[in-house]
């Protein structure tokens, strides 16, 4: 079982929040018209970057193992709420001299992308209290 990493430490002014995997840092807020300081993406842009990132890189690296001529990916996410749940909406444009067949075959693995699999699939959230004792 593969296991993903990442600490998000909160302590200072606004809700500026210090995100770290182990090798990259980078930063997540809210807007400042929320109490935030606006300095990084809010928590749901980095929702969409995960799976517009996931998309992007599997729909290349389907593409390089098939050898067509894919040159550019663009992957267009928004995300909204009901009182009936969450939408996510993904717009995927492929770039390149493919034919209809390959540009289609592209879209459907859109939805290979692990990323998306775990967001179309129910998931359990474990939440435990750390030991913070000194």
């Amino acid at each position: 079982m593969d296991v993903t990493q990442v600490s998000a430490t909160l302590e200072g002014p606004n809700y500026r929040v210090l995100l770290d995997d182990g090798h990259h840092t980078w930063l997540g807020d809210e807007p400042a018209s929320l109490g935030g300081g606006d300095r990084g993406p809010t928590p749901f842009a980095l929702l969409l970057s995960s799976l517009g990132t996931c998309t992007a890189i599997t729909v290349r690296m389907y593409a390089e193992r098939k050898g067509w001529p894919l040159e550019r990916i663009e992957v267009k996410l928004a995300f909204s709420t009901s009182a009936d749940g969450s939408t996510i909406d993904r717009e995927v444009a492929v770039f390149g001299a493919l034919d209809d067949t390959q540009r289609e075959r592209l879209l459907q693995i859109a939805n290979a992308c692990p990323v998306h699999k775990v967001l179309s699939k129910p998931i359990e959230i474990r939440t435990t209290a750390a030991d913070v004792t000194a």
